[in-house]
This record gives C-alpha cells, sequence and structure tokens, in this order.
C-alpha cells in the first residue's frame, strides 16, 4: 500500500511541480506580488528562475536515478521561496492583489510548504 502511495504522490507532484513551474513563465505577475520588498529589484530574475528550476525538479523527479537529487533540490527551493509566503502571509496588499484571504495565506499556504518538504523528503528515501 505505501508503494502505490508513493508512486501516486511522484506523478502528483511531477503534475503540481512542472504545472506551477510553467505558471511563473505564463503569469509571471501573480509571483511578483509576494515578492518580499527587499528582492524587488531582481524580481522577474527571481520568478523565472524558481518557475525553471519547479519545471526542471519535477521532471527530474520522473527517473528513479534522479529522484533523490531533485527530492533534495525541492527541498532547497521550498526553503528558499518561504520568505515569499511569510510576506504574502503577513501582509494585506498582496493578499488583495492576488485576491486571497489572510487565513488562506498564513493558515493554509504556510503548513502546506513543511508538507510539501516532508513529501519530497520521503521520496528521497528508497527510490
Amino acid at each position: 500500500m505505501i508503494k502505490v502511495l508513493k508512486y501516486i504522490s511522484i506523478y502528483l507532484m511531477v503534475y503540481f511541480y512542472i504545472s506551477v513551474g510553467i505558471r511563473h513563465f505564463t503569469d509571471p505577475n501573480w509571483f511578483i506580488y509576494i515578492i518580499p520588498p527587499y528582492l524587488e529589484f531582481i524580481g522577474i530574475e527571481l520568478v523565472y528562475l524558481s518557475g525553471f528550476f519547479e519545471v526542471m525538479l519535477g521532471i527530474l523527479l520522473i527517473l528513479k536515478k534522479t529522484r533523490r537529487i531533485a527530492a533534495y533540490g525541492l527541498i532547497l527551493l521550498l526553503i528558499a521561496v518561504y520568505p515569499a509566503n511569510i510576506y504574502l502571509a503577513l501582509n494585506e496588499r498582496p493578499q488583495e492583489l492576488l485576491g486571497i484571504s489572510s487565513f488562506a495565506a498564513s493558515w493554509i499556504r504556510l503548513p502546506i510548504q513543511f508538507i510539501l518538504i516532508g513529501l519530497a523528503y520521503w521520496h528521497s528515501k528508497n527510490n
């Protein structure tokens, strides 16, 4: 049963990361809104860079021989983008621009990052 869950979750992760990564290129403004002010001077570059890594790491998750490096790469990426999620959770302006509530931004989005990190770590083991 665990093997089946692991198999299903890999492909859900692949779909999620590739889809969200592509969205960084098709709708970059959505991501620009959550970049903390101290990083705005490199805003669009950060959006494209994180999108590139999401797509690349999502693709690398597919193959067993690259899954471990992809999982650790995703952990690092999720940690790197966490300040943007904190900024979103604590500031009304980006919440308004994105049309989401502070509850969704802070109480749902922030903890989900830890679940995604845990899931990536789970997939770094026993390919």
